[in-house]
């Protein structure tokens, strides 16, 4: 049986236990995950574990109940430490936790978890976005929140805000390959994780509690139109506009009256830095990036894959492809059957990102036009078949991979090689191309349009299949994702451009939305309007970690559509300049001073109770960021 209480315009449904097994949206939409093929009672709201100086504990069945006219309070006994929970449910739902060293010696915890487990899967494009929610968390001491929102980006959403005490980590688990690329996993939120990943998101504390001393914090739930609703309902301690600027430069920062901390910040050397502000009880903080000019982080990145990422101990034209290269082993990485490895695939944004180099008039242009000789080589001896396909690796049988295809379209427009990218295009669309999302094609369309008329055919085609097929998108390599939402949408910006009375403006702007609503505005450099996505660490990274990746370099889909939105169509503008420029800086972070670089940051503290927060140390398929930074950046 599981009780019922009202919460604003929604509910929420308690279990027997008195953990949180669901919460009814004002428009009925399910906003935690449903019992089924990841989520069971065992990880219900408000349920958790704790690692202390004394042993370790989880928290499921409570030793005391008692149900109230307006909530429960709970009371779990985890040997010599007690935790007292109390909901409160109305306009608001309220939750306080106290934890209180019962013992006769003090007690260190080093990680107290409690879970959050908010419908943020993927099951189909239509179901997500009619079914599922976004969840965006930010654990920045005292000015900590998360908001999850309809994936169609419609309100009300889900605001949770902490008014006591101090959130220091959010964590991750049931993630593997049973749940794979359409489930981000059970989200936990920290008080602190420093136990497992002291290091994590700026630092970890430690919570040190004498006999009888306690612990506690207080976040309060409420439902808001839009979030900048819910923000106008917080009063953070620190934040900033602009979280990136070059090194040298300053960073104006906001404090609040009764807090203390700087009013700016700058650097001398390139990185990201942590930022904090006090009241003298508790502390929040946020993260902020200086980085180099981007023509230095550009001509280091090209040293560095000229002398690193090329198998020149292949005998033939292989030598010029290039492939992924491991930081920490200085060895190049052999592919074998993973793909996301190969000489093909993404590893043409390298190439890519030496061809804009070259038409920036960056680098050595006889060392650059050199080398791209070589690879265009290499991809006709070895991935362009006659008829225009594209191959997935060179080395092995691979299937068909219609990403690949406007990808080398444009490595051949970049070469001057016009009929070659037309043969390639076509190719794409031979083999069922209109009913796929790639990325770049409608900007490739309207190019090729100009010496091939029947380019604008296939734009226009294109755009409206997919108009027919409403929210209710094929599944791609994911079943729904922001790299479908984005290609979408810079298809039909495309379409429109060449036949502006083809599309209907709200055609577009019903979906903006939903391209949005990937994203959040937390004050972290890595994730500020920086669009979800939770498995590249597994197949592009060497450490095979799923997991929030922030940022991942495919977010700068995102910043090429709102970089290029419409200005006729009525929306903030202004806003989505910002927002993309934020994400085409905040990809900087990927890039370090030798020149290398890494494939993926998984960000949360930790996944399936490893270790994370880290860079994973193989450069591999990174060097889109910068392509998209020199065709779009205002900072090029």
């Amino acid at each position: 049986m599981r009780e019922t209480f009202a919460f604003g315009a929604g509910r929420v449904e308690l279990s027997e236990d008195g953990a949180v097994a669901a919460v009814l949206h004002p428009r009925g939409r399910a906003m935690l995950l449903d019992d089924g093929v990841v989520h069971d009672p065992a990880h219900y709201w408000g349920k958790g574990f704790v690692i202390t100086s004394h042993g370790s504990h989880r928290f499921d069945a409570p030793d005391f109940t008692r149900w109230r006219q307006t909530g429960i309070d709970l009371l779990y006994r985890l040997g010599e430490l007690e935790l007292r929970v109390g909901r409160r449910f109305g306009e608001h739902w309220t939750e306080t936790y106290e934890v209180r060293n019962t013992g006769a010696e003090a007690t260190t915890i080093g990680s107290l978890a409690i879970s959050t487990p908010y419908r943020d899967l993927y099951s189909s494009s239509r179901e997500s976005l009619n079914g599922a929610v976004h969840a965006h968390v930010w654990t920045g001491g005292a000015d900590s929140w998360t908001w999850a929102v309809p994936m169609d980006g419609s309100g009300p959403g889900l605001g949770l805000q902490l008014t006591e005490g101090e959130l220091w980590a959010y964590s991750v688990e049931s993630r593997d390959a049973g749940t794979g690329s359409n489930i981000r996993g059970h989200l936990y939120l920290h008080p602190t994780d420093h136990a497992r990943a002291p290091h994590a998101m700026g630092g970890q504390p430690q919570i040190v509690l004498q006999p009888g001393e306690s612990h506690r914090w207080t976040w309060q739930l409420g439902w808001h139109d839009t979030l900048e609703a819910f923000h106008a309902t917080r009063r953070p301690m620190i934040d900033a506009t602009t979280l990136a600027a070059e090194v040298g430069e300053e960073i104006p920062l906001q404090v609040a009256d009764h807090a203390q901390g700087p009013a700016t910040i700058t650097s001398d050397q390139p990185g990201t830095q942590y930022v904090e502000a006090t009241d003298g009880k508790v502390t929040s903080r946020i993260n902020v990036l200086f980085h180099e000019p981007l023509r230095e982080i550009v001509e280091r990145r090209v040293r560095f894959v000229l002398d690193h990422q090329r198998p020149i101990e292949q005998s033939d034209s292989r030598r010029f492809s290039f492939v992924p290269y491991d930081t920490e082993t200085g060895l190049r990485v052999l592919s074998g059957a993973w793909r996301d490895w190969s000489d093909a695939r993404e590893r043409i944004g390298t190439a890519l990102l030496l061809q804009a180099t070259r038409d920036q008039g960056w680098g050595d242009r006889a060392e650059l036009d050199e080398a791209l000789t070589g690879y265009q080589q290499f991809v006709t001896d070895h991935l362009l078949g006659d008829d225009g396909t594209i191959k997935d690796d060179s080395l092995h049988e691979s299937s068909v991979r219609l990403y690949n295809f406007p990808w080398f379209a444009r490595f051949f427009l970049g070469q001057g090689d016009t009929s070659t990218a037309i043969r390639i295009i076509d190719r794409y669309y031979e083999l069922g191309g209109a009913h796929f999302l790639a990325f770049d094609l409608g900007p490739i369309l309207r190019e090729l349009a100009k010496v091939e008329p029947r380019m604008r055919d296939h734009l226009t085609n294109h755009a409206q299949a997919f108009l027919e097929y409403g929210d209710d998108l094929p599944p791609h390599e994911v079943n729904y994702e922001q790299s479908m939402v984005a290609p979408l949408l810079e298809l039909l910006i495309a379409a429109r451009q060449e036949a502006p009375d083809a599309i209907d403006p709200a055609e577009l702007t019903r979906r903006l939305p939903w391209l949005t609503a990937f994203a959040a505005d937390q004050p972290d450099v890595r994730m500020r309007h920086v669009p979800i996505r939770h498995w590249d660490g597994y197949w592009f990274g060497v450490l095979r970690q799923w997991g929030d990746v922030f940022p991942h370099y495919w977010s700068i889909l995102s910043a090429a559509v709102y970089l290029t939105w419409p200005r006729d169509l009525g929306s903030d503008n202004a806003w989505l300049a910002a927002a993309g420029d934020a994400i085409l800086k905040a990809n900087l972070v990927n890039f370090h001073q030798d020149g290398s670089a890494t494939c993926a940051f998984v960000y949360p503290s930790c996944v399936n109770g490893r270790p994370a927060h880290v860079a994973d140390p193989l450069a591999n398929d990174q060097d889109w960021a910068l392509v998209y930074a020199l065709r779009f950046g205002s900072f090029a």
